[in-house]
């Protein structure tokens, strides 16, 4: 999905929103229908803040995306997490272990590695990817609170809707698809929800720490589809901060398992 975010760089970055929502919408909508999962659930509220905050981390990320390196830019969002338990221990008062601390000063560290040695990240698009991951984090807090009080098809379809909406406010912007971006239009929504439902289903049946090296073989992904499709290499002390990064959220979910357990 991301690789096909990156291929539309040339459409306005509330296009790709639009488009991501749209492809997903299609198949979430008639599917809740015909099971009658509730569409306005019983927090409509909270589930309009998820989506919002939702809506902002998704442009703010598909803007970066179009100005700097496809790897770059899915490791720095991976501080989302983090901003997630800094304000779950805030506004939840959630406990953050010592090793969780410590695992958030390895990557914003390894943040930092990427910006002075990567000479292709300007501080604007390092300020919209670290604004994505930060609302990526209140998405997470959102997402925390709801999932026991909402169907997950709920909470998707509210995001969905709402990157609609607020993509169709920007389509004074839009353009027509080249020939060659079509195979990306179509597939942008179908990658994106297949993604979504089944990680939602993975955490549902197994633990954080159990799934976490697979949910890190996004950045592997990412790192190959940059090459293969956008020509996009790496310097060892940029990719040594992409290390960072990773060994960070490692250690921030170990942090939580031992902060868990008895």
């Amino acid at each position: 999905m991301n690789a096909m975010a990156k291929d539309l760089s040339g459409m306005h970055p509330l296009q790709v929103v639009f488009l991501r929502a749209f492809g997903s919408f299609v198949f979430i909508f008639p599917y809740m229908l015909y099971r009658r999962i509730s569409l306005v659930g019983n927090n409509p509220k909270l589930l309009l803040a998820r989506s919002v905050v939702g809506v902002v981390s998704l442009a703010t990320f598909f803007m970066g995306l179009q100005r700097i390196p496809l790897g770059s830019a899915v490791s720095i969002r991976y501080l989302g997490p983090i901003f997630g338990a800094v304000l779950a221990w805030f506004y939840l008062k959630e406990r953050v272990s010592t090793l969780q601390w410590l695992s958030f000063v390895v990557a914003f560290s390894g943040v930092i590695v990427i910006k002075g040695f990567d000479l292709r990240i300007d501080y604007l698009s390092l300020g919209l990817v670290l604004t994505s991951a930060f609302f990526l984090g209140m998405v997470f807090v959102l997402i925390r609170y709801l999932s026991d009080k909402e169907h997950f098809l709920t909470i998707i379809n509210y995001f969905m809707v709402v990157c609609m909406l607020v993509g169709l406010c920007f389509v004074s912007y839009w353009r027509f698809p080249l020939p060659q971006e079509w195979p990306s239009v179509i597939g942008i929504g179908i990658f994106g929800l297949f993604g979504q439902v089944f990680m939602t289903k993975a955490f549902k049946y197994s633990e954080a720490s159990v799934l976490a090296p697979f949910k890190y073989m996004e950045l592997v992904y990412a790192l190959i589809m940059g090459y293969l499709f956008f020509g996009e290499g790496y310097a060892l002390l940029p990719m040594l901060g992409i290390i960072l990064i990773i060994a960070g959220m490692v250690m921030n979910i170990y942090g939580k398992e031992k902060k868990t357990t008895p």
